[in-house]
């Protein structure tokens, strides 16, 4: 497979899963503009390989994982969010499209707070549907850190679930 059969065939999927990593498609396009840079340039060694899409999936994590540990020079922060004060946790009856919007989004938040190996874990289980072997070989560690990850991920956005469908503050 050469590497623009490659990109036509899979690009789009590439792209759903950086969304689901990042929680932007801004940021999710230029995950996968910059992968597929580098990966055009290993190409003959990636197309070799068993599984090219899981290498440069693989590739999109560790850049997501790395997003910020680069240079001060390469980050762009169009506007703060305080993560604290933005979050409105106050209940609510689902009686239109907004409020189901507003639903979503208040999720999109929670999991941006997680780590970004414990979102990386629960995106690689839940949305790509990976065991852990096939998580622990996409993140490179062992697979009792992936399970540890995954449980964090879970515990942590049940504390905060759990008490806003209830009406309480979460901790």
């Amino acid at each position: 497979m050469t590497f623009e059969e490659f990109v036509e065939a899979r690009l789009q999927a590439l792209l759903r899963y950086a969304v689901m990593l990042t929680g932007d498609p801004h940021t999710a396009q230029d995950l996968v503009q910059e992968t597929m840079v580098r990966a055009q340039l290993k190409w003959r060694r990636i197309a070799a390989a068993d599984l090219p899409e899981r290498y440069v999936k693989r590739m999109i994590t560790n850049a997501y994982v790395d997003l910020h540990r680069g240079s001060w020079l390469r980050r762009v922060a169009l506007r703060g969010v305080d993560l604290e004060s933005d979050l409105d946790l106050s209940p609510r009856a689902v009686a239109d499209h907004a409020d189901g919007l507003a639903e979503r989004d208040q999720m999109w938040l929670w999991l941006g707070r997680l780590p970004r190996q414990q979102r990386a874990a629960l995106v690689l289980r839940y949305y790509e549907g990976l065991t852990d072997g096939e998580i622990a070989e996409v993140l490179r560690c062992p697979v009792g850190t992936v399970r540890s990850w995954i449980s964090r991920a879970l515990a942590t956005l049940r504390a905060h679930v759990a008490p806003a469908l209830a009406g309480g503050d979460p901790p």
